[in-house]
């Protein structure tokens, strides 16, 4: 099925060309000039992807990603931040806000759109059907894509279940930064390490108790350890 992207970015220009792009790239796209149109279109059409401007004339492109991923029924839809803001304070508070990928403008549409199809081949990637319990206190659901934690569903972004998936796949088995950045995004993506720090964190402030299987080994990477 043709996947939709919904695009929210102020500049005409800036909407068509990505727009265009997405398009030939075989995507349906959907285009918003303000947060407020794009935010009504949800209760019609929920995008597969969403490319978001941080600069809104109407809202903060932050506050739009906090309230899409507080949102149990749109937490799920990968978000990549597309902005003129280059510091690395954003960027971090980007991904510490479940944003998946972070484009600085000018920006390469070609580029743009392989990350496009990066994110969502990770999301849409075909998982084997079994559950995985980890510790006697979490349940892995492969099939359905959900982690159960003391049997309450913990809502995790895209990113962070596929961090969780890695690490449990060879329990005990230290995994770095670098092999966890190329799980993830393999040559699509050039990031610092530090955004593997930031998921890993915003990742055990979400397991509760389940969080303590989470192991850091100092200047290696991380591991699960039961």
């Amino acid at each position: 099925m043709t996947k939709l992207v919904a695009v929210i970015d102020d500049e005409p220009d800036i909407l068509e060309l990505v727009s265009l792009n997405l398009q030939k790239a075989g995507f349906k796209v959907k285009g918003f000039l303000e947060a407020d149109s794009f935010l009504r279109s949800l209760s019609v059409d929920i995008p597969d992807l969403i490319i978001l401007d941080l600069m809104l004339p109407d809202t903060d492109g932050f506050e739009i990603c906090k309230h899409l991923k507080s949102h149990n029924k749109h937490s799920a839809i990968p978000i990549i931040m597309l902005t003129a803001r280059i510091e690395e304070t954003d960027k971090v508070l980007g991904l510490e806000l479940g944003a998946d990928d972070y484009v600085t403008k000018p920006f390469s549409p070609r580029e743009l759109v392989a990350r496009v199809k990066a994110v969502l081949r990770r999301n849409t990637s075909h998982q084997e059907t079994k559950k995985i319990l980890v510790g006697d206190v979490m349940i892995i659901d492969l099939e359905k894509y959900e982690v159960i934690v003391e049997g309450k569903k913990i809502e995790l972004t895209a990113t962070e279940f596929k961090i969780l998936q890695l690490l449990c796949s060879r329990r005990g088995w230290v995994h770095s930064r670098d092999q966890i950045l190329n799980f993830l995004w393999g040559q699509d993506k050039t990031v610092i390490d530090r955004t593997i720090d930031v998921h890993i964190r915003h990742l055990r402030n979400k397991l509760g108790k389940a969080s303590e299987l989470i192991k850091n080994v100092r200047g290696m990477g991380y591991k699960i350890e039961e």
